[in-house]
């Protein structure tokens, strides 16, 4: 029996080279019990700056010095890689993590004896964190497995934004790049102006998605099948226990950490679609959702930390692909910095447009024309 030539033989396994790395994005959730420690060790206030430097500062450091991962997962291996527990592992280990992290920042700025500059920073930095409980329960809330569904209910609790899931997988997906979607950012719509649209609009549209669905099966809104009120109940335990045992200032507490945490998201879905359109098509619907009606960044510190959520392209177009089999397009609109380098930019709108108006008008499928552009109804 002739042998095998060795240039013939199988090609070796594929190995995710990043498979340990997105530990980070585990890590990173409890950035605000990093400062605790340091301030009940050393007493000083100024600690609870560091998650503030390091998501603003550092981070975005990183990833101008570490650049961009254009490596894709061949296709061949992205159904092994797909049903790697070890990924769904991570998202599940999370979960607890934004929770503990919730209640002890919170107990801490209120029994700590906090001036109050660094009560409400405390509060802050915790709802930036939580803002990422979001991210968690948004990888989760697109897969069917139960504990996933069940544990993004359960993330969407901490910041009490428990309508996100069927907003985005039922609403921004289908309207998503079109001006009907209150969750993309129009050319010339300051960030400001996107959240006083998109958070009412978000949680309007929940609450009438899931209506529907409970109508179609029978079911009144108020009911425990509704999966909005699943999550806002176990918000509602755990806001209000804290609220019950440590007292009024939890309460304002946990007021500017909601508010922070939807911010977050907010921001997130401001630099995810801005002015990006489908076109209509003749018989009024609009065209697929394509990975060119989504900005994408391949920033490798950024996405290490957010569960690839930058791989915002390869997301819409593919919404069952877990994170670690999102892949780069060679033609799809590119960010010029990872997300929290362009959240700085956006809450300064004036540098924002500059930078990415023009950034808009060039794209290919846009060509300088304003038809091509999201402006709104």
């Amino acid at each position: 029996m002739n042998s095998i030539p060795a240039q013939m033989s199988a090609p070796a396994a594929y190995r995710d080279r990043k498979r340990y790395a997105w530990l980070l994005s585990v890590l990173y959730p409890p950035l605000p019990l990093y400062a605790v420690g340091l301030h009940h060790l050393t007493g000083q206030e100024a600690w609870f700056l560091l998650p503030l430097l390091l998501t603003y500062g550092l981070i975005p450091l990183l990833d101008y010095l570490l650049g961009e991962d254009a490596g894709n997962p061949p296709e061949a291996a992205v159904p092994e890689l797909q049903a790697d527990r070890y990924y769904r592992w991570l998202t599940w280990l999370t979960v607890p993590l934004h929770l503990i992290t919730l209640v002890v920042a919170c107990a801490y700025a209120v029994t700590a004896g906090l001036g109050l500059s660094a009560f409400l920073l405390l509060a802050l930095v915790t709802g930036l964190a939580s803002g990422m409980a979001v991210n968690t329960a948004h990888e989760m809330g697109h897969h069917r497995h139960p504990v996933d569904q069940a544990l993004s209910r359960i993330a969407l609790a901490v910041p009490f934004y428990g309508h996100f899931t069927v907003e985005h997988n039922y609403g921004h997906h289908k309207q998503v790049a079109t001006p009907e979607d209150s969750a993309s950012a129009r050319l010339g719509e300051t960030i400001y102006g996107f959240a006083l649209r998109e958070i009412p609009g978000g949680l309007k549209r929940a609450w009438r998605i899931e209506r529907a669905r409970l109508a179609r099966r029978g079911r009144s809104i108020f009911s425990l099948h509704n999966t909005i009120l699943q999550s806002n109940l176990i918000a509602l335990l755990l806001q209000g226990a804290l609220i019950w045992l440590l007292g009024w200032p939890a309460l304002v507490f946990l007021l500017v950490h909601n508010l922070v945490a939807w911010f977050q998201l907010t921001s997130a879905n401001y630099v995810e679609h801005y002015g990006l359109l489908r076109r209509r098509l003749a018989d009024g619907r609009y065209e697929r959702c394509q990975p060119h009606h989504s900005w994408n960044s391949n920033h490798v510190m950024s996405n290490l930390l957010l569960f690839h959520l930058e791989r915002h392209s390869d997301h819409h177009a593919h919404p069952g692909r877990r994170y670690q089999c999102l892949r780069d397009f060679d033609d799809v609109p590119r960010l010029p910095s990872g997300y929290f380098g362009m959240f700085l930019l956006a809450y300064l709108p004036p540098l924002w447009f500059r930078v990415m108006n023009p950034r808009l008008m060039e794209l290919p499928h846009v060509d300088g024309e304003l038809a091509r552009v999201n402006r709104g109804n």
